[in-house]
């Protein structure tokens, strides 16, 4: 088995979930982390012994023996440094969501095009293992034709101080969390499936002392073969990380909930340790996550990547698919000011 190299581009947050995944995936090796900040870089390759790390990005992009960049850098990040990836001509492999607005994530999409290089957008959301086999069961036809789907995702806010400015983010809870639920409802529905108009009402109901983006979003995206989805996304909702999906057919239905559902629950007086993304309390009645990376999509996605660049595939989830989910949210934002139905022009 040829081992592909990596680099990963960003040390945080991301990062750190990337590198949980990758270490249960066979063949990889992450030879060199890139981050705007030294000490920050170091960390990261000290606890994931990762051999070099570069603080230079030019440099970093014009090496020669890496086989799949992986960038994990905040949303104002992603535009300049997949563009300059492309412009090296190497594969890449970029977090949500794609671009801060359709036009960054179209000009992403045609770089990677115009340069003739794989592509992969990592929606987590779509290769949990949970997603995963809702869309097997959809498939072989066990619930008939998708009619409706409901997903929500939500929890007390962002990590990073530069998600909660408009600006940087572009946006608030709808382009942090809709981006997941949106491209979770394409799955489910079938890519073949256009997405034609959406309905969508956002407000800031707590963080006003902290942003000017939206914290709660509700948006219906209607679909051509007249199929709804309905999203619901918050950075109000206490408890920790809650994800869920509902799929109605013609002949059945299906839930997922990875972060309510666990399968172990505690009551302790005593810290329990960790709990689960953006838990807020390790004490009392607690639901742990066992092995997030799995859970929540990290591990599938990073060994379909690492597989696709090995034997010259192309990724289930691509710039496009990540240029699609922008040009919704665009329209969702458009539906928020004007208060109608918004077209979805691709």
């Amino acid at each position: 088995m040829r081992t592909v190299r990596l680099a990963m581009l960003g040390a945080g947050f991301v990062a750190e979930f990337y590198m949980q995944g990758l270490k249960d995936v066979p063949g990889q090796e992450v030879v060199v982390v890139w981050s705007r900040t030294e000490a920050t870089a170091r960390k990261l390759a000290s606890r994931w012994g990762i051999p070099e790390v570069s603080t230079d990005l030019d440099r970093t992009i014009a090496r020669d023996d890496i086989d799949l960049y992986l960038i994990a850098l905040p949303n104002f990040l992603h535009k300049e440094v997949a563009v300059k990836v492309a412009r090296a001509r190497r594969h890449q492999v970029c977090t949500k969501p794609l671009g801060r607005n359709a036009r960054e994530a179209r000009e992403m999409l045609d770089a990677v095009q115009e340069a003739g290089v794989l592509h992969g957008y990592a929606e987590t959301e779509v290769f949990a293992p949970a997603v995963v086999r809702a869309g097997e069961i959809i498939r072989s036809g066990g619930i008939g034709r998708v009619l409706w789907v409901r997903s929500r995702e939500s929890h007390f806010g962002p990590h990073s101080p530069w998600f909660w400015d408009a600006d940087l983010a572009g946006g608030g809870a709808l382009l942090d969390m809709g981006c997941h639920c949106i491209e979770a409802a394409r799955f489910f529905f079938g890519k073949d499936v256009q997405p034609v108009e959406v309905m969508a009402w956002g407000d800031t109901l707590y963080h006003r002392d902290k942003t000017r983006a939206e914290d709660s979003t509700l948006a219906i995206i209607r679909f051509a073969d007249g199929g709804i989805a309905h999203l619901e996304v918050s950075w109000t909702s206490r408890g920790g990380l809650d994800l869920r999906n509902e799929i109605h057919g013609t002949h059945g239905a299906i839930f997922t909930d990875v972060t309510r559902g666990t399968s172990i629950e505690a009551f302790t007086l005593g810290s329990s340790g960790y709990v689960v993304e953006k838990g807020e309390s390790d004490r009392g009645w607690v639901k742990p996550v066992p092995e997030e990376a799995f859970v929540y999509g990290y591990q599938a996605e990073m060994k379909h990547f690492v597989e696709c660049v090995r034997e010259g595939k192309t990724p289930r989830e691509t710039y496009y698919d990540g240029y699609v989910v922008n040009v919704i949210i665009d329209a969702a934002y458009r539906s928020m000011q004007s208060r109608r139905w918004e077209t979805i022009s691709l």
